[in-house]
């Protein structure tokens, strides 16, 4: 029988496959726990070590470098990776003790490295620190370093927001976020989901200010919980599920998801529209079609049609068809790096092109929406020439379209885009505006006959 490998060599691998291969360490988490068929709690244990290590790389490196002659950077990858997982669990749990943080990482670097000196190396830096300690860490005074976010990184946070919020905000994405049920309506109510996950060892607590919404804690792995295979509820941030409510789905509806996976905000509106209307939901990869037509069939949504789709590419069967389109465009993704911790240290390079991308698909997208229609941008990135930036310069040559208010919960100003942030709102970073296309007099002409109403004026 092939023995379970340990939840913390399985976290040094996905250490050693992002840094050298640049592998995202969720996927590469999700298949190796599968494959090694860990228990609840070592799946659990290996997600904190991977992603607590990723999250605070930088400051790890900084206190390493401190105690050990060989710098990190010139390390062997097994013996970096080694030591930046006992020195997490040394400066973050404490539940694991001394003694057993430094022997793990020591027998992880044995029989691994070439380097005959690394275990005693890595036995050293650990005692070190662990001294040191009990006598008090320094920290460093950047909060680049002490937050383990890349200077460019800072820069480009400290561009909008004040001194003292962009180090809450650091702060917050490296924070462990709730996970954001939102509670499938049409099969249950809040409180009774909340009853049957407390009953199966979750904890489950209302949303602040989001109705029909419970943070989840101890969750283990969602799939084996019988209310998530049963359907009575979706996985969704709260900033996400509320970009949907701002765009105005309602029954009868067609609606446009032009960018769907993973089927959120298609879940989402199809719960609004109560199952009344059609939702065409596109993405352009095949296997992430197939995961929202088996998350729709769950969820019991059956005016849900997914497709495989480039929304970059106009298709004239679409043009002026649909009464909602949302386009929720691929992004930076700054605005969940407290999810996907590994975000902050890619390339900034590619970025720059990003912008071009999402105004193209926008601009395409846009054909779809009927006049009269809505059509709704998002994000999941903080940076402004990604979000109003593109919404602006779209609208300097759509004239067709407007900003549209809604009202969001808790502000009493109405808006017709928004920034969510981390510190600020408890949710991912995310971004939405909502667009409205202008009704042709030929259009207004015949809602007037439709409804009774008085013709619009033709102007001379």
């Amino acid at each position: 029988m092939t023995a379970v490998p340990p939840p913390r060599e399985i976290a040094l691998n996905c250490l050693i496959s992002c840094e050298k291969q640049g592998a995202w360490s969720d996927s590469y988490l999700k298949n190796a726990e599968k494959k090694a068929n860990l228990s609840v709690r070592d799946a659990a244990l290996c997600s904190r070590l991977t992603y607590g290590v990723l999250q605070q790389k930088m400051l790890l490196d900084w206190h390493v470098d401190r105690f050990s002659t060989t710098k990190t950077e010139k390390m062997d990858p097994i013996v970096r990776n080694s030591l930046r997982l006992g020195l997490y669990q040394l400066l973050f749990l404490d539940r694991v003790p001394n003694h057993a943080a430094v022997n793990e990482a020591v027998s992880l670097v044995k029989g691994r490295s070439r380097n005959p000196g690394a275990a005693g190396l890595v036995n050293a830096v650990l005692r070190a620190v662990e001294r040191a300690k009990a006598q008090g860490l320094p920290q460093p005074e950047a909060l680049s370093v002490r937050y383990s976010h890349p200077e460019w990184l800072v820069k480009e946070f400290s561009r909008t927001l004040p001194a003292h919020e962009v180090e809450a905000l650091l702060a917050a994405d490296n924070a462990q976020p709730p996970t954001a049920a939102q509670v499938n309506t049409l099969k249950t109510s809040a409180e009774e989901l909340r009853r049957e996950l407390s009953s199966a060892g979750v904890s489950a607590t209302p949303h602040p200010w989001l109705e029909n919404c419970l943070e989840l804690r101890d969750t283990g792995a969602l799939e084996t919980l019988t209310t998530f295979r049963e359907g009575l509820f979706y996985v969704q941030d709260a900033a996400a599920k509320l970009a949907v409510l701002a765009a105005g789905a309602r029954p009868g509806m067609e609606v446009l998801d032009a960018c769907a996976a993973p089927g959120g905000k298609t879940f989402a509106a199809a719960l609004q529209m109560e199952r009344k209307g059609n939702i065409l939901s596109c993405d352009i990869h095949p296997n992430k079609v197939k995961l929202i037509r088996e998350g729709a069939a769950r969820l019991g949504l059956s005016n849900v049609t997914a497709e495989v789709r480039d929304a970059k590419t106009f298709d004239p069967a679409l043009e002026d068809r649909f009464d909602l389109v949302m386009a929720d465009v691929p992004c930076s993704g700054l605005g969940i790096i407290r999810k996907k911790p590994d975000i902050r240290y890619k390339d900034p390079k590619p970025l720059e092109g990003l912008p071009q991308v999402q105004l193209a698909i926008l601009e395409n997208v846009s054909r779809y929406v009927k006049p009269g229609g809505t059509l709704l941008y998002a994000t999941c990135t903080l940076l402004e020439r990604e979000n109003g930036g593109v919404v602006a310069r779209f609208l300097e040559t759509h004239r067709d379209f407007h900003p549209a208010s809604f009202l969001l919960p808790g502000r009493e100003e109405d808006c017709s885009q928004v920034t969510l942030w981390p510190h600020r709102d408890g949710t991912d970073g995310f971004f939405f505006a909502k667009l409205e296309r202008d009704l042709s007099e030929e259009t207004r002409g015949e809602l007037a006959k439709k409804y009774g109403l008085e013709p619009p004026e033709v102007s001379a």
